[in-house]
């Protein structure tokens, strides 16, 4: 491949809402500042409201180990309320391309992630600096969205 080795990421999370309202908190690219790890001082630069639909370019910034990126990602498929993908257009990786899937699944939704990656630099690079930084990334996303996707509990009233 010219642009190095393809990687997988993959993560799957169970959610107790239904799939309306998981896609709908992801169509919202909003959001992706609430669920990006403080650490990455992650902003959206392009101005909301942003209409999600194929062909649609956003723009963000964040830090990598305190550098400073900019980043501009493609949604080139948008299949509500089941799918969409993102590919970086511009940004640190060679190529990434982020797949989400929904699914209604056992009275809720089930949440898939898949990113295919190439990363400038090779296999070590990938293995010591990029997957553990990515898995980290990853399990704090799927920290913050069980957080504000949780199942909204009414107390009785006494």
């Amino acid at each position: 491949m010219k642009n190095g080795t393809l990687y997988t990421l993959a993560t799957d999370q169970w959610l107790e809402r239904p799939i309306d309202e998981v896609f709908a908190f992801f169509a919202d690219a909003m959001n992706l500042e609430a669920i990006t790890p403080p650490w990455l001082r992650f902003s959206i630069l392009t101005p909301p409201p942003i209409d999600m639909r194929v062909g649609r370019l956003i723009d963000y910034k964040l830090r990598l180990r305190g550098i400073p990126i900019r980043w501009q990602s493609e949604i080139t498929a948008w299949e509500p309320p089941h799918r969409f993908v993102d590919e970086q257009r511009r940004g640190p990786y060679r190529i990434w391309i982020h797949e989400h899937t929904f699914a209604p699944d056992r009275g809720g939704t089930r949440v898939r992630d898949r990113v295919q990656y190439a990363v400038p630099g090779g296999a070590l690079v990938r293995r010591f600096l990029v997957a553990p930084q990515l898995r980290e990334i990853f399990d704090y996303r799927a920290r913050r969205i069980a957080e504000l996707l949780a199942p909204c509990k009414v107390e009785p009233s006494p």
